[in-house]
């Protein structure tokens, strides 16, 4: 590609961006057909990026053949192992060229060896939106002047420096925002907001929920009064509870957690898939209140994330209880398997059902805030994510392998007093800080003490720091020592025999 078109690319992509308001947008997607925007994107993809061309020719199929919904349904599915990591970086973008991207991401693997995702200016202003969205209409930053702390982790990961794209892309479209970018320094953000906080009508903190909520908890403690900031909190990474969401929302002095939080659905490798709308945060308020109805919806008895998606941006589907997801990116994704569980509800189907179960959530009062109460409303599918279904956790965002601590109970002396099994959880203490947790079986005739607990907990914690870069960039220092208890071999509630073991528990 020659500079001359990659500037092209840049004007247009941006020029529309500026140029076209959120309601416009929003609306030519929902009046676009989903199928005709997916099958568009099948064939430019296979016409022009060689990885994909090569992996269909190699399924022995033919593009041309391809021209209904059903048909681009029953393409096999991609994913880190059969497509991504068997071709080179370069064949796995558009027109075999890496300089057609202009920024690379990185998200580290079970092995702690990281992919590479890069990605053009262009794509960007896709995800743009995404944060339009929240800005608009839950912050009413469209009026409102807001400081943007980005609390993400700066560096090769996604989330920092995307999320600072982003919110200078909805300054130059007009929003009044400034940007300030103390990363996970907690000092840093604590002065920024304390020196900076009350020149504006709002302060958002953009970053992963716990550590968001460690930032909340030390500025209290350091005697800041949050509430004299107006503080909203744009989230990724972790699901958690409307519990946990409560009592951030108590301590930041937030009277509406429907208008003062969003937590994006997004990832190292296509950035923000969907998010979380005043709407469908009043939606889960509801089933965390009513687990009867969330287990009808949801089939399970834990709470996913719940966000709202655009179809034409990024264009979901369910096999199997997993979800698949087509998207145009520096690499473009077609029915991309992410590992991640959950589901699609339809708007539609999603208020029909909240109306068999009693609830209208377009007359709830933490809806109908005021006469413009249509902001936030807007008639999107949903998307449900339950997490990971390869036995990873998620912890301050970084995902956690069972791998990275079995390496841990390998180091001598610790296999004389371990048989190797182990459950990797994520806790909560009482006051919702979380933790990591990690219950090892002791080898017959071993005896539990303070010492094998020490020596067991500082040996995960090095191979954590050594083969996981993401949790060794993105959890706090003083939250990343695993809390390890010792159980006795067969411990009927961790180890029962004759089952077959998992290794983490979600």
């Amino acid at each position: 590609m020659n500079w001359k078109s990659q500037q092209q690319r840049a004007i247009t992509a941006f020029g529309d961006f500026l140029s076209t308001p959120l309601d416009t947008l929003l609306q030519q997607h929902l009046e676009t057909p989903t199928q005709s925007a997916v099958l568009a994107l099948f064939h430019d993809v296979a016409a022009n990026v060689p990885a994909y061309k090569a992996f269909l020719a190699e399924q022995g199929i033919n593009p041309n053949a391809i021209q209904s919904l059903e048909d681009f349904q029953n393409l096999p599915a991609i994913a880190k192992e059969n497509y991504i990591s068997r071709y080179p970086l370069a064949d796995l973008c558009r027109n075999g060229q890496l300089s057609e991207c202009d920024m690379i991401a990185a998200s580290s693997g079970s092995t702690g060896k990281p992919t590479f995702w890069p990605r053009f200016f262009a794509d960007e202003l896709q995800i743009a939106t995404r944060f339009e969205q929240i800005f608009h209409d839950s912050f009413y930053a469209d009026t409102k002047r807001a400081l943007a702390v980005i609390c993400f982790t700066l560096g090769t990961w996604v989330g920092g420096m995307f999320t600072t794209n982003c919110c200078r892309y909805l300054a130059s479209k007009g929003y009044p925002i400034t940007v300030i970018t103390p990363g996970n320094n907690k000092a840093e953000i604590l002065r920024a907001v304390q020196e900076l906080g009350l020149g504006f009508d709002q302060v958002i903190l953009l970053g992963y929920p716990p550590f968001l909520k460690d930032v909340i908890d030390t500025g209290i403690a350091c005697g800041v009064q949050w509430q004299q900031y107006h503080i909203k909190l744009v989230m990724a990474g972790e699901v958690f509870s409307e519990e946990w969401r409560s009592l951030v929302a108590e301590r930041m002095g937030s009277q509406n957690p429907c208008y003062d939080f969003a937590s994006l659905y997004g990832t190292a490798d296509a950035g923000v898939l969907g998010n979380e709308t005043p709407l469908s945060i009043c939606i889960r308020r509801f089933l965390a209140q009513h687990p009867d109805a969330a287990r009808t919806l949801f089939g399970e008895s834990r709470l996913p994330t719940l966000v709202q998606y655009d179809p034409i941006s990024r264009f979901f589907e369910v096999q199997n209880g997993t979800l698949l997801f087509s998207g145009d990116n520096g690499i473009p994704l077609v029915r991309y398997n992410i590992l991640d569980t959950g589901g699609i509800i339809s708007y539609d189907a999603m208020l029909q059902f909240l109306a068999e179960w009693g609830f209208d959530p377009l007359k709830d009062e933490h809806i109908c805030v005021d006469t413009q109460a249509t902001r936030g409303i807007r008639q999107l599918p949903f998307v449900y994510i339950f997490g990971r279904s390869n036995f990873t956790v998620s912890y301050f965002g970084a995902n956690i392998y069972p791998e990275n601590v079995t390496v841990g109970l390998e180091r001598s002396p610790i296999p004389e007093w371990v048989t190797g099994k182990f459950v990797l959880q994520v806790k909560e203490d009482a006051d919702k800080n979380r933790f990591l947790s990690v219950i090892v079986e002791l080898a017959p005739g071993v005896e539990a003490s303070v010492d094998k607990k020490q020596a067991i907990a500082s040996s995960i914690l090095s191979q954590l720091l050594r083969l996981n870069s993401e949790f060794a960039n993105y959890v706090p220092p003083e939250y990343q020592m695993p809390q390890v208890a010792l159980a006795p071999t067969g411990d009927p509630e961790y180890f029962p025999i004759g089952v077959k073991h998992r290794y983490t528990r979600k």
